[in-house]
């Protein structure tokens, strides 16, 4: 058995292998060998001075087989095996399709929008020319939303499903070996493509199918079970289970659905705003006024407060990041972030949201299941509106926004559509625009200088959650009217984030084979 200890060093002792080889051969009182460790944790302690970096290390001795940092996933060839259609491409549908291999069934992938290559040129297109394309964007297409983030692999949801394996298989597919243990690993949105057509290929290799640029507009029902769906194109699919992970964007999907009879709930979410300040003063903020130097990571933070009964937090802190567009409607203008794997922008933006409650929505009643939809879509056609139409965005400065004070100017942002000067702050919902200025005030008191005029706020972040659940048997995670249907991940409402999704698609693999063998 290798010898488990853990290293308390410097950022720089950290960083260096010797040192850290040295320091495991004082605490073991023996030899170590640089090629016989294995890290196991990696974690920044910088609540105080000075900043330290916890080291989980496994050693081994020299005649000692070393344990393989990822499980070797035994893929089986479905080519001639039942079919499951899969509907979307994000972390949620492709772990499906990933876990079905093991289990010995055909995923068929149904995907509206391209493969990341041309993706990735329909997303420079909105960058440089607000030229959007309401099928191949920053929410749609293959990998979902999650392609161009920041590529975060934490969550806090660790009881529903092994978030290590969706590490693992990351790894497999090109991820860095340091997702294995950094507490807070991420990969990157340069990186994220590769690793997505990886998981494509593995897909395809095994005899699964994919299909990109085919919507799906209907579920074929034969006596109250799924027998398919229905393709835009006019074509259809045959398959006894469907595997819903759509993503919380595909809005059309939540009325395809209500058309056709199939139960949804509305359900609390949160939209607000996302504040990008430089990254040097977050930096300076969380690392006590010290220069970060070459061996600390952009600094991040995750702040949460209580406002008049409502939580006001961070969302997808994007150190070292951009804002980009996250628009799929030609009217409506969204926001979100990301960031390269090495976090070298020098600016640093997050999600300030608030909680909204089924009884903060408007309409709720006259409204059913999809009344949080339109009030998501009221927000997104004011930024919209606000921005002047397209895609640059409105824009209002961070102590401006609080005093509810205009901005004659704004400091300069890594929005790439450009932003213009708009009072957020006065045509915000009441109920969301005072929360965050309270939110923002108790932030500065947590993080001197967060309050801050060279701060930008942006609007709007509304994409943070779904706003309908698709109701699941807990146990079989079937719809509970439908047999057959499997929604998961963030636009069933049951997941969110990367991590989350990807643990979710699994169990509806694992819950499809119990249902169909």
């Amino acid at each position: 058995m290798p010898e488990a200890i853990t290293l308390v060093l410097s950022p720089a002792e950290a960083a260096d292998l010797d040192t850290i080889r040295r320091s495991a051969r004082r605490k073991l009182g023996h030899p170590v060998a640089a090629d016989r460790i294995v890290f196991t944790r990696r974690s920044i302690d910088a609540r105080k001075r000075p900043i330290r970096v916890n080291l989980g290390l496994s050693v081994y001795d020299d005649n000692e087989p070393m344990d393989a940092q990822c499980p070797v996933f035994q893929y089986r060839n479905v080519a001639t095996a039942e079919p499951v259609l899969i509907v979307g491409a994000g972390p949620a549908g492709l772990f499906a399709a990933l876990r079905l291999l093991e289990l010995g069934l055909k995923p068929v992938v149904v995907e509206r929008g391209k493969p990341v290559g041309p993706r990735r040129r329909d997303v420079a297109a909105l960058n440089r020319r607000g030229i959007l394309d309401s099928d191949s964007n920053y929410a749609f297409g293959e990998g979902g939303a999650g392609t161009f983030s920041d590529g975060k692999l934490y969550t806090r949801s660790k009881k529903r499903g092994d978030h290590k394996r969706v590490l693992q298989r990351f790894y497999q597919h090109g991820a860095d070996a340091a997702i294995l243990y950094e507490a807070h690993a991420h990969i990157g949105s340069n990186r994220l493509p590769g690793i997505v057509q990886a998981m494509r290929e593995t897909i395809l290799r095994h005899g699964g199918e994919i299909h990109f640029q085919q919507a799906v507009v209907g579920l074929t029902i034969i006596g109250g079970r799924i027998a398919g769906a229905v393709l835009r194109d006019g074509g259809r699919l045959a398959a006894r289970a469907v595997i819903l992970a759509t993503g919380h964007s595909a809005r059309d999907v939540y009325g395809m659905l209500l058309r056709q009879g199939i139960a949804l709930e509305a359900k609390a979410f949160a939209m607000g705003v996302r504040v990008e300040h430089p990254q040097e003063l977050i930096d300076r903020i969380q690392y006590h006024g010290q220069p970060r130097g070459d061996h600390l990571p952009a600094a991040a933070y995750r702040l949460v407060q209580q406002v008049d009964g409502r939580g006001v937090y961070s969302f997808c802190m994007c150190p070292g990041g951009f804002i980009v567009p996250a628009s799929t409607e030609p009217d409506r203008l969204v926001v979100n972030g990301m960031s390269f794997a090495k976090r070298n922008s020098p600016f640093a933006n997050a999600g300030i949201v608030v909680e909204i409650t089924l009884d903060d929505i408007p309409g709720l009643t006259s409204g059913g299941p999809l009344a949080g939809l339109d009030y998501q879509e009221t927000l997104e056609r004011l930024a919209f509106q606000n921005g002047g139409g397209g895609v640059v965005a409105p824009a209002q400065r961070l102590a401006d926004f609080v005093a509810g004070r205009p901005s004659s100017t704004l400091p300069k942002c890594s929005y790439p559509p450009g932003v213009t000067a708009s009072p957020l702050s006065a045509w915000l919902p009441a109920p969301i625009g005072r929360r965050l200025q309270a939110g923002f005030k108790a932030f500065d008191r947590r993080l001197k200088g967060f309050l801050t005029n060279d701060a930008v706020v942006v609007g709007v972040e509304s994409r943070t959650s779904s706003p309908v659940r698709i109701p699941r048997h807990p146990q079989t995670l079937q719809h509970i009217d439908l047999d057959g249907l499997f929604p998961c991940g963030e636009g069933a409402g049951y997941a969110g984030g990367i991590v989350s999704c990807a643990v979710d698609g699994e169990r509806a693999a694992e819950a499809v084979v119990s249902y169909l063998i």
